[in-house]
C-alpha cells in the first residue's frame, strides 16, 4: 500500500452541494479530483488519507469501489458531480496521481482520456470493468432476433437508415449519428452497468482486485462483493417480473444508452440520436421513428435528465406522445430520479413499466 495519501473531500450527494467541495478541491491542488465516501452509503468514512487509495473513473465504477471497499477504502472520482463523464480531460497532475493510487477502477473505451492516462501512469493495480464480463458484440441499433423481425415489419423505413444486421445498425456520419461515441467511430455500447447481471460480474471482479491490492482485508472485500452481487441479482429479478405482460417491447430514447438493458430483458430500443447524446437526428431518422411509434404502439419518448430533452420533446409533440426520463446512471445530480444506483435503476423500471404497458 502506498504511504502517500491525498487529502479527501466529502463527495456531495447532490449537485447543489458541490460548489463548496469543488472550491476545496481547488485549494488542495486536486485539480478536479473529487473525493467520495466509503462504506457504500455515500457518506464519508474515516479520516483524510485513511484506507486503501482507490481512484474511480466515473460514478458506476465509484459506486462499486465504495460498496465493496467499505470502511477499508478512500475512493476518489475523476469526474466532478454534474460533469459529462465521457468529455473528461485530465491534467498532467491528475495523471501522476493515478500512478500513486493503490487501485484504479475504470471502464475501457468509455473515457479515452482516462485510458491514455492509465497507460502513462504506471499504476500497478487496475480493475477494468469489461475484463470481468463478456461485452455485447454489437453497437447501438443492433438488431437481435426481435430487432430483425422488427426491421422487416417496418420495411423500407429501416432499410433507408441501414438498420440491418449487416452493419450492426450504425448510422452514416451524414445522418448525424456519430459524434463522440465513447471510444471511436462505430464503438459498441459501453453502458454495461445498466445490465444488473453483468454489473454483478464486474462487482465480483472489483472485489478480487481490491483483495489483491489489500490482502489484509481480502475476506471483507469478497464478502462485500458477494453481497452487492446478490442485491444486483434481486434487481434483475425485479426487472424481469416487473416487465412481464407488457403491451410492446419497443421504447424510444433520445440517446442510444440502453442496449445492454434492452438485450437483457428482450426489449427493442430505438434512439433519436446514436451514442452521442448531443448529435442531431436526420429528417429520415425522424420519419422512421414516426412509423415505429405508430406501428409498435409506443406512447412515450424518453430523454435523460441531463441531455436530449429538446429532441425528445420535438418528436413527442409531433406524434402527440408523452415524455419521461430514463436515466443512464452515468452520474448522480439534483436532476437524477434517485440518490444512488439502485434508486435510479428502480425509477427506470417504473418508467419502463408505464411506457411498455406492463401489468
Amino acid at each position: 500500500m502506498n504511504a502517500r495519501r491525498r487529502p479527501l473531500i466529502p463527495r456531495p450527494r447532490r449537485l447543489a452541494a458541490s460548489r463548496t467541495a469543488l472550491a476545496g478541491a481547488a485549494a488542495l491542488g486536486m485539480l478536479g479530483l473529487t473525493a467520495c465516501g466509503s462504506g457504500g452509503t455515500g457518506e464519508t468514512g474515516g479520516g483524510a488519507g485513511d484506507g486503501v487509495n482507490v481512484v474511480a473513473s466515473f460514478y458506476p465504477m465509484q459506486f462499486l469501489a465504495e460498496e465493496i471497499g467499505g470502511e477499508h477504502v478512500s475512493v476518489s472520482s475523476l469526474v466532478e458531480p454534474g460533469v459529462e463523464p465521457h468529455d473528461l480531460e485530465l491534467s498532467p497532475r491528475q495523471t501522476a496521481e493515478l500512478g500513486e493510487a493503490d487501485l484504479v477502477v475504470y471502464l475501457k473505451g468509455f473515457q479515452p482520456a482516462v485510458d491514455k492516462a492509465i497507460e502513462q501512469s504506471g499504476v500497478e493495480n487496475v480493475a477494468e470493468a469489461t475484463s470481468y464480463t463478456e461485452p455485447l458484440e454489437h453497437g447501438p441499433g443492433h438488431q437481435d432476433e426481435h430487432g430483425d423481425e422488427h426491421a422487416s415489419e417496418h420495411g423500407e423505413g429501416h432499410g433507408e437508415e441501414n438498420h440491418g444486421e449487416e452493419n450492426h445498425g450504425e448510422e452514416p456520419a451524414e445522418e448525424g449519428h456519430e459524434g463522440h461515441d465513447h471510444g471511436g467511430e462505430g464503438a459498441a455500447d459501453p453502458h454495461v452497468w445498466l445490465d444488473p447481471v453483468k454489473y454483478a460480474e464486474v462487482a465480483e471482479g472489483v472485489g478480487d482486485a481490491l483483495a489483491k491490492a489489500d490482502p489484509d482485508h481480502a475476506d471483507d472485500y469478497r464478502k462485500n462483493a458477494d453481497a452487492l452481487a446478490k442485491k444486483l441479482q434481486d434487481l434483475d429479478t425485479d426487472f424481469r417480473e416487473g416487465l412481464e405482460n407488457r403491451r410492446t417491447d419497443t421504447f424510444i430514447t433520445a440517446h442510444a444508452a440502453f442496449g445492454y438493458l434492452a438485450d437483457r430483458y428482450g426489449l427493442h430500443e430505438e434512439s433519436v440520436a446514436g451514442l452521442d447524446p448531443e448529435s442531431e437526428p436526420s429528417g429520415a431518422r425522424m420519419r422512421q421513428l414516426h412509423r415505429v411509434a405508430e406501428e409498435d404502439e409506443v406512447d412515450t419518448v424518453f430523454f435523460e435528465a441531463a441531455a436530449g430533452e429538446r429532441t425528445a420533446k420535438t418528436l413527442a409533440d409531433d406524434l402527440g406522445l408523452r415524455t419521461d426520463v430514463l436515466d443512464p446512471v452515468e452520474g448522480v445530480t439534483d436532476a437524477s430520479p434517485g440518490d444512488d444506483y439502485f434508486e435510479i435503476m428502480r425509477a427506470n423500471l417504473q418508467a419502463l413499466r408505464k411506457a411498455l404497458g406492463a401489468r
